[in-house]
C-alpha cells in the first residue's frame, strides 16, 4: 500500500528562534518538513532534537540564492530579526530581504506553492496611529540605522502583492509583533532576553530611555499557531494580518516582572534611546480574530516564568 502524501513544507530561517518552534509544531501535526537555514543568527542547538525524525530534512542554504526543491508551502522567515544582528550588516538584511523574497517567490511560482512571509510590526515604524491596524501606512525612516530592516520588509510586502496580482501566486502576509520564548538568543538584543539574562547574571538592567515606551509581548508558541492558522486560511485570505498580543506593557513594567520573577537584586540603568526606536507598539487584532480565530493565550506573568527558567537551564552558571 502506497503511503499518504504528506504535505511537505519548506521553512526558511527554520534554525532560528520562531523558526525552530514552527518546525516542531508543523512536525507534531504530521507535515514533512524541509528546514532552510544559512546559521546566521539561526543554530543546530534548536533543531538538534528533530535531526533523528525521518520527516525532517536540514539543508544549510542561503535564500539571497536561488533554491530548486519541490515543495507545498513556503514559510519565509528568513531575516535577521533584531536590531543587534541586522544592523551589524545591513546591506546583507536588505538584500536578504529582497533577493531573498524574489527567489522564494520565484519557488512558489514554479511549484504552485502557498507561500508566507513572516513580515513585521516595524513597517508601521514610530507610528502615529495607536493600536496599529493593517490599513495604516506606517512612518518609517527610510534612511536611517533601522531602515535595512523595515523598508526591507516594507519591500518584501510589495514584491508579494506583486507576484500574486501578475502571477497569481498564493500569498499569506503576517505582520509578527515582539515574540519571546525559549530558544531566544542570548546576546539578539531583544528587550525580553536582555532583561532575563542581566537579571539572571545580577547585571544591571540596560533600560533605553525612561521606560515609558510600550510594547506588546506575544510568547512564541501563540504565534506559530497563529502563522499555520494564516498559512492554512482560505486561499482568497492574502492579509497583511497583525499577528501579536494586544496588551500593551511600559518597557519598565516588563524590566519590574523579570526582576520579581527571576529573584534578582539587579538595579534599573537608564541610557538614550537608540534612533528611530518607536515610542508604542501594539497590535490591533481585529482582523487575526474573526479571519483566523486566533488570540493570544499565555499571559506575559506565565511566559517570563518559563523564558526565566529556559535561560537558567543554558546560562553557565
Amino acid at each position: 500500500m502506497i503511503a499518504k502524501h504528506k504535505t511537505r513544507v519548506m521553512v526558511t530561517g527554520g534554525a532560528g528562534f520562531i523558526g525552530s518552534h514552527l518546525c516542531d509544531l508543523l512536525l507534531k501535526r504530521g507535515y514533512d518538513v524541509l528546514c532552510v537555514d544559512n546559521f546566521y543568527t539561526g543554530t543546530k542547538h534548536n533543531i538538534i532534537h528533530l535531526l533523528d525524525n525521518p520527516f525532517f530534512e536540514l539543508l544549510r542554504h542561503d535564500i539571497t540564492f536561488p533554491l530548486y526543491v519541490e515543495v507545498d508551502q513556503i514559510y519565509n522567515l528568513a531575516c535577521p530579526a533584531s536590531p543587534v544582528h541586522y544592523q551589524y550588516d545591513p546591506v546583507q538584511t536588505t538584500k536578504t530581504c529582497v533577493h531573498g523574497s524574489i527567489n522564494m517567490l520565484g519557488l512558489a511560482k514554479r511549484t504552485r506553492a502557498k507561500i508566507l512571509q513572516a513580515s513585521t510590526s516595524e513597517v508601521y515604524g514610530d507610528p502615529e496611529v495607536h493600536p496599529q491596524n493593517e490599513t495604516y501606512w506606517g512612518r518609517v525612516n527610510c534612511t536611517g540605522v533601522r531602515s535595512c530592516y523595515d523598508e526591507g520588509k516594507r519591500c518584501a510586502e510589495t514584491l508579494f502583492f506583486d507576484y500574486y496580482r501578475q502571477h497569481r501566486v498564493a500569498i499569506k502576509i503576517g505582520r509578527i509583533f515582539n515574540t519571546y520564548g525559549p530558544k531566544m538568543h542570548p546576546n539578539d538584543g531583544r528587550v525580553v532576553s536582555n532583561f532575563v539574562v542581566q537579571a539572571l547574571r545580577g547585571e544591571d538592567i540596560t533600560v533605553y530611555g525612561d521606560g515609558s515606551q510600550t510594547r506588546s509581548f506575544c510568547y512564541v508558541d501563540d504565534l506559530v499557531e497563529g502563522l499555520i492558522r494564516l498559512m492554512e486560511s482560505d486561499e482568497s485570505v492574502t492579509g497583511p494580518i497583525n499577528l501579536g498580543c494586544p496588551v500593551e506593557f511600559t518597557v519598565r513594567q516588563l524590566a519590574e516582572l523579570v526582576l520579581r520573577t527571576a529573584n534578582s537584586s539587579s538595579k534599573l540603568t537608564f541610557k538614550p534611546l537608540p534612533p528611530d526606536d518607536p515610542v508604542q507598539r501594539k497590535p490591533d487584532i481585529t482582523k487575526a480574530k474573526e479571519i483566523l480565530g486566533w488570540e493570544p493565550r499565555v499571559f506575559l506573568e506565565e511566559g517570563i516564568i518559563k523564558v526565566v527558567e529556559y535561560f537558567r537551564s543554558v546560562l553557565p552558571s
